[in-house]
């Protein structure tokens, strides 16, 4: 968290890797009343001024969904069953399985990661099918390979073995490329080294 001090906001997505429930995610804003500036229509039908109890509990006049339920309820189970320490193994596992997976993939002739150096949980890239090894990397050759992808998975959703998103970047000349969001704390190492075959069976003869 070092440096958050010169932010003016910060978000904080709790279903991903903290596995919360969809609609879980925390927005803090550095100036006060602000979110209340934004959001607040102050209907008296909703928020009227002579409520029985204090009005500062009213914070659906905060927020974008009003009267939406108390999503951070979820976080709050959740940590309260995990506790801090929990949260952070559970963080710091998925984190060094990352590694594993990008270190694994750079050890393959026939993988190539988008990003040669590690991020965070989301990792990039390509596989190079025999076709495509040792050829000019012109125009033409990444046109190929961002057909790849997308073939591979309609074959590991077919086949029923995996489910690995893929996307490209055109503001960065990016073809197709996988792109696996570790976020599942069961996952082990061996269902890592699955991933890698299991592409590399899938398009062996592309």
């Amino acid at each position: 968290m070092s440096g958050i001090e010169r932010a003016d906001s910060m978000v904080w997505n709790f279903h991903k890797m903290s596995n919360a429930p969809m609609q879980c995610s925390f927005l803090g804003v550095k100036e006060k009343g602000l979110l209340e500036r934004c959001n607040s229509t102050q209907v008296e039908y909703l928020f009227q001024a002579d409520k029985y109890y204090d009005r500062n509990f009213d914070q659906g006049n905060k927020t974008i969904q009003c009267g939406k339920k108390i999503d951070n309820f979820k976080l709050w189970m959740m940590w309260k069953a995990r506790g801090d320490h929990g949260m952070k193994q559970k963080v710091e596992r998925m984190m060094d399985l990352s590694h594993y997976l990008m270190e694994k993939i750079q050890e393959q002739d026939d993988y190539r990661l988008v990003l040669p150096e590690f991020e965070c949980t989301n990792i990039c890239f390509w596989y190079i099918p025999p076709s495509l090894r040792n050829q000019e990397e012109n125009d033409e050759w990444w046109q190929k390979l961002s057909k790849v992808a997308p073939i591979i998975k309609g074959r590991m959703v077919s086949a029923g073995t995996l489910m690995v998103g893929y996307q490209p970047i055109p503001s960065l000349n990016k073809v197709n490329f996988f792109r696996f969001v570790l976020c599942q704390e069961n996952c082990e190492k061996c269902d890592l080294d699955f991933i890698v075959e299991e592409i590399r069976h899938l398009g062996e003869d592309l």
